[in-house]
């Protein structure tokens, strides 16, 4: 990416980073003048619980050490169960929809003025892909949108490519999404491709952008110049003139619907925050590294300048970028502390379904199973795919098997206190029922093992101990 030509700004994961060991190419890229911008993958600002003080700090200092103007997170639950709800506590290993409920909204909203307040720079939130529906759900994708940034004056990071995705998972028609936006509060857009299996469309973010993504950026761009579009790649990296071509056709994309859409856009007054500066039109990035017009608030060559900061406002807030809430209804909250009791009811809902999603619970009422299905075995090969990078040794040792293996294994096993753990659980796992059969791969399995975890996996005394101390447990939790 850093050979790319034309980079003005680029998209990081935030938890791929740490503070004080910022890859060399990146630092690179901003003394060439690059701005950085920090994804956050694991926030789980959907979720139920109010985020953890100590993501978002370290959210904060990522975003301080790259200078970035702002960061961005998505509109997703991660996590449930806890104290919340007197259940287990659950990791999903990926973003999952929250219900477009007012409840959910509720919570939503409070736990991103929690957010804008604890970050140094402003906030934007991407709506996700989904693989499944929730149950009765009352609002649209953009009205949900579009009452979260009225009532927190959040910006949104607008994903065409996930409108695409929910347009064929769930049927819903992003046309009528991109009429129900505040195009105003858009800081930029991503473009990404994916791969269609059985009637399900995957966002892989490591396929070629279809032409149905690009039209629904071309109906984007005509309502509404968007500050900055982002080509997200995060997997099987074509070569770069193939990334240029890409890039080529995004712009041009762009660039055509702009022509299309500007006699519109004047009579409905539909108007950029503020002029973009020498742009010539809006190009693109790519998640990692690329090329673009910086997103709104970059201070990047093309992007739009931040609103002036007040003295005394909340950190991450800007002027103007809060109005006043509208009330949906006499008894929704729209400032102050959600009641636990609302916290509680979506808690126990995403706690139920992430059970049946990650540790084998019967499904929940009005779920689609076979779609719950699909989305348990997409976030068992997410699983395995993070887990093969952060430990390598794994798949070496076990060859083709590793997929197998784990994938049978994270289909009654949680994730529990992050990848690198799952990692050791996985390995402990196959040590305790004798796998690998072959005797050298045990040796060296056991061996990468110990070097790891400082200790010997259990025997049959010790594991028939463990069983029956989470029998003991389980008994308890009923």
């Amino acid at each position: 990416m850093e050979g790319l030509t034309g980079v003005d700004w680029v998209e990081v994961v935030a938890e791929n980073l740490c503070v004080g060991h910022v890859p060399d190419s990146l630092l690179r890229l901003r003394e060439r003048g690059v701005t950085v911008v920090p994804h956050g993958v694991s926030l789980g600002l959907g979720g139920a619980d109010r985020p953890d003080a100590g993501r978002l700090a370290e959210l904060a200092a990522k975003a301080t050490a790259l200078g970035a103007p702002l960061v961005t997170e998505h509109i997703a639950f991660v996590r449930a169960g806890g104290p919340l709800t007197a259940s287990p506590a659950l990791e999903a290993g990926h973003l999952l929809p929250v219900p477009r409920t007012w409840d959910a909204l509720d919570v939503l909203c409070e736990n991103v003025r929690i957010a804008q307040d604890a970050l140094p720079v402003p906030l934007a939130l991407e709506n996700i892909a989904a693989l499944f529906s929730w149950p009765d759900e009352e609002l649209t994708e953009g009205r949900f949108l579009a009452e979260l940034v009225e009532r927190t004056g959040v910006r949104l990071l607008i994903d065409v490519a996930n409108l695409h995705t929910n347009h064929v998972n769930r049927g819903e028609d992003p046309a009528k999404a991109l009429a129900e936006l505040p195009l105003e509060a858009i800081a930029y857009v991503h473009v990404a491709g994916g791969v269609e299996r059985d009637g399900v469309w995957h966002d892989s973010h490591a396929h070629p952008v279809p032409p149905a993504v690009l039209d629904i950026l071309s109906d984007l761009a005509s309502r509404a110049t968007p500050p900055g579009v982002l080509l997200e790649r995060d997997d099987d990296f074509p070569p770069a003139q193939d990334l240029a071509a890409e890039l080529a056709a995004i712009r041009a994309t762009v660039r055509g619907a702009e022509v299309r859409g500007a006699t519109a856009r004047a009579a409905t007054a539909i108007r950029p925050a503020a002029p973009v500066a020498g742009a010539g039109g809006p190009a693109v990035a790519l998640a990692g590294a690329g090329a673009a017009a910086g997103p709104a608030g970059s201070g990047a060559p093309g992007g739009r300048g931040p609103a002036p900061r007040v003295a005394g406002a909340p950190a991450g807030r800007e002027v103007g970028d809060a109005p006043a809430p509208r009330v949906a209804g006499a008894d929704r909250p729209v400032a102050g502390a959600v009641p636990e009791g609302v916290r509680q009811r979506v808690g126990i809902a995403q706690a139920a379904l992430l059970s049946a999603l990650v540790a084998g619970t019967p499904a929940p009422e009005g779920f689609d199973r076979a779609r719950l299905r699909v989305q348990t075995r997409a976030l068992a090969a997410k699983r395995a795919g993070i887990v093969a990078k952060v430990a390598p040794e794994l798949p070496e040792i076990l060859g083709a098997g590793y997929r197998p293996a784990f994938l049978a294994y994270a289909g009654s096993r949680a994730l529990r206190g992050g990848h690198r753990r799952d990692a050791l659980d996985f390995a402990e796992h196959l040590l305790i029922a004798g796998q690998p059969e072959d005797p050298v791969a045990r040796r060296r399995l056991t061996t990468w093992w110990r070097e790891r975890a400082g200790a010997r996996p259990p025997g049959r005394t010790g594991r028939l101990v463990r069983a029956a101390r989470a029998a003991l447990a389980g008994r308890r939790a009923a």
